[in-house]
């Protein structure tokens, strides 16, 4: 029975059955002659055969190591060849990405890219999951391959690439007191109406009510829900107001009897983000896919700006 052998210990006799040299070998591998010379005897040891014999002024390669000249070549092809990144083809990729967002997400980024996408790379599948509060967590562990947010982030801790930037609008019915001008809401006008709230993640984060800061105490909040899609249908409870970007309020107010105005000038605007980590950030198949949703998310959105 051989010896195990180390693949150390197959590189050096790789090399000295190549140049049939000890002072070669350990030139190559960057060692002394001496630590060349002990491998080879424990190589000599393990296969039962001198491999390399004294011949005139140099050495030559017994029968043994003749036979095994061309065998460690294709062993160091195929060793080689599997820390060669293939040349990416996402028509081939049959992978499924996690993707963590809100509904608003999904409207403004991946909606408008899924068709392309899916054109491109008719095997891959798109799990969307509810956005965390802990992104970075999610991020690190692999829980998520990619983020699509507009809350706050530490971006020393993930690479981003910001999407776009959107307006606050206003969105009430028709005929509320608030509708019916095109100027932003006056601060106080605001708040003096009862509010729809909307939340962000399972921590009900709430993008208006953080913005306001200490004026968020004077806000009326008579009900709060987590979706973008189903806040129009929760103004004809009540004389509501709700703050939704811009992007959203276009795909509601047509047909639906709603209004918009611009937010208060306080509530700023909305930077939309792509967020990953480190441990994917070179996989050929993620920075494709933040690449095509960088580029085909909503018409409209500014150059990405990546970090």
């Amino acid at each position: 029975m051989l010896l195990p052998i180390s693949p150390n210990l197959l590189l050096t006799l790789t090399l000295l059955l190549k140049t049939k040299s000890v002072s070669g070998t350990a030139l190559a591998l960057g060692v002394s002659q001496p630590s060349v010379s002990r491998s080879l005897s424990q190589l000599r040891t393990a296969l039962k055969d001198p491999l390399l014999v004294r011949s005139g002024t140099g050495m030559s390669r017994t029968r043994r190591g003749e036979e095994l000249v061309g065998r460690l070549a294709d062993w160091m092809a195929t060793t080689s060849a599997l820390l060669v990144e293939e040349r990416f083809d996402p028509a081939r990729v049959e992978r499924r990405f996690r993707v963590a967002t809100t509904d608003f997400g999904v409207m403004s980024v991946l909606l408008p890219a899924m068709a392309a996408l899916r054109a491109e790379a008719p095997a891959i599948g798109i799990d969307i999951v509810p956005l965390s509060h802990a992104t970075h967590r999610a991020l690190a562990e692999g829980d998520i391959d990619l983020a699509i947010s507009g809350l706050d982030h530490d971006p020393s801790q993930l690479h981003r690439a910001l999407l776009f930037e959107d307006e606050f609008v206003c969105v009430t019915l028709a005929d509320h007191p608030l509708a019916g001008s095109d100027e932003p809401v006056p601060l106080d006008a605001f708040l003096a109406h009862s509010h729809l709230s909307l939340t962000v993640s399972e921590a009900e984060l709430d993008r208006v009510t953080m913005s306001l800061g200490p004026n968020a105490a004077s806000r009326k909040i008579a009900a709060s829900l987590p979706y973008f899609s189903l806040a129009p249908d929760m103004l004809a409870a009540g004389d509501l107001v709700m703050v939704l970007p811009s992007r959203a309020a276009d795909r509601f107010e047509a047909g639906q009897g709603l209004a918009t105005r611009p937010a208060p000038a306080e509530l700023g605007v909305l930077q939309y983000w792509l967020l990953w980590h480190e441990r994917s950030h070179r996989d050929p198949a993620s920075r494709w896919l933040r690449e095509r949703l960088g580029r085909l998310s909503a018409s409209g959105s500014r150059p990405c700006i990546s970090e």
